[in-house]
């Protein structure tokens, strides 16, 4: 199974449409689930020790939802970057692990202000989407598209071209 977590709710209609539907897609190849944690107000967040508060506290919220056996991909700037193909063949990969382990694959999406120090240690791997910034929804959009387009790749299919 693959789930999405997600700090932060979806607040726009046509990108949960667009969520949706690659749910749809990717759930011809695995089960798939899209989950949020409640993020935290961050209205102090020019404030050092503020900033640390909140990604703590967004941080267990996601920890909460995960269990040992689960193959965590973190959503990281610090992250590698991998072309489609590499992603595919590593999307492979880390599902074949996670089964092997007993767990899920989850992918997160931490706060705006980046994950917490709780939930870099607690990732497996930590994936940059790209250099460029992105919305958090937008995130969740390109992250399904992404292990939709690997699913197709790895099925031979011509999708991805």
């Amino acid at each position: 199974m693959i789930r999405l977590l997600c700090v932060g709710k979806m607040k726009d209609k046509a990108l949960q449409s667009l969520v949706s539907e690659y749910v749809k897609r990717i759930s011809a190849f695995s089960k798939v689930d899209v989950l949020e944690v409640k993020d935290e107000p961050n209205a102090h967040a020019e404030r050092d020790a503020e900033t640390v508060r909140i990604k703590d506290n967004e941080a267990e919220r996601v920890l909460s939802k995960l269990r040992d056996q689960d193959l965590v991909i973190l959503l990281d700037l610090g992250g590698k970057m991998w072309d489609s193909e590499k992603f595919a063949q590593q999307l492979g990969s880390w599902q074949l692990k996670a089964g092997q382990k007993g767990g899920d694959l989850v992918f997160v999406i931490a706060g705006s202000l980046g994950p917490g120090k709780a939930l870099l240690e607690r990732s497996d791997v930590r994936w940059k989407l790209s250099d460029l910034t992105f919305t958090h929804l937008i995130t969740r959009v390109l992250i399904l598209e992404q292990i939709y387009r690997g699913f197709m790749i790895l099925n031979g299919r011509t999708y991805h071209k």
